[in-house]
């Protein structure tokens, strides 16, 4: 056995980190909208700023996909799905207010997308929901 094979069998626990961690990052980041009316138009006041359509609709839909997300992440429940959605809401994040930025400013949102990809394209690992289906 070669030495660096010894963690091969790490590999779930290693999804199961990164979906919690992600998934987490998503619901911390939307709870206070979640939480507050007031908030949640706040949010839709800097989409406004970035002439979003419909920009409190698109605060709720971007809210509630990340949050949904983010809760389906950490249980490793419809994952491909979820990740699939939340790729899509940082697309249109890192195009349309990303778009230009410094790198800090934008590897937030370029993280969650690389992570979202990994799970649509790898799956949730067999610590999941998923798995047991």
């Amino acid at each position: 056995m070669k030495p660096l094979n010894y963690f091969e069998k790490y590999k779930d626990i290693s999804v199961f980190t990164l979906r919690c961690a992600f998934g987490l990052r998503l619901v911390y980041g939307t709870q206070d909208n979640i939480l507050s009316w007031e908030q949640m138009l706040e949010f839709s006041k800097f989409l406004e700023s970035y002439h979003f359509p419909f920009p409190l609709a698109s605060a709720i839909v971007s809210v509630v996909a990340q949050f949904a997300g983010g809760i389906m992440f950490i249980l490793g429940y419809h994952t491909r799905l979820a990740a699939l959605i939340i790729m899509l809401n940082f697309t249109v994040a890192l195009v349309f207010v990303h778009w230009g930025d410094a790198y800090l400013n934008l590897a937030p949102a370029l993280h969650i997308w690389i992570v979202s990809f990994f799970l649509l394209t790898y799956g949730p690992g067999k610590i999941a929901i998923d798995s047991r289906r």
